[in-house]
């Protein structure tokens, strides 16, 4: 399943990174590996671009890049932490 067709809320674990090589090389520097585990936490009003947690951080992208990442979705467990970490939790009390 690819990154790009998760919904808002779902968590997912890395299996593979196959963006083009500079956005690769530009993910993985960034933390987002194979293994590591995100949650989508919001779209863009017209759906592009992404915004994910994963490590604490947040990260948003185009969804062309989102394409390039597979994952497996991972069951959403209640009173689980959030993958973006605190940042995650202020934006969902916001929202809430």
């Amino acid at each position: 399943m690819k990154l790009s067709e998760l919904k808002e809320g779902d968590r997912a674990e890395v299996t593979s990174v196959g963006a083009e090589a500079p956005v690769r090389r530009r993910l993985m520097d960034m933390g987002l590996i194979r293994g590591t585990e995100l949650e989508v936490l919001r779209f863009a009003p017209l759906g592009d671009p992404i915004e994910i947690g994963y490590k604490g951080l947040l990260l948003t992208m185009r969804l062309k890049e989102a394409e390039g990442i597979t994952v497996k979705k991972l069951p959403v467990l209640e009173n689980q932490e959030p993958a973006g970490g605190t940042l995650s939790r202020i934006l969902n009390f916001r929202r809430g």
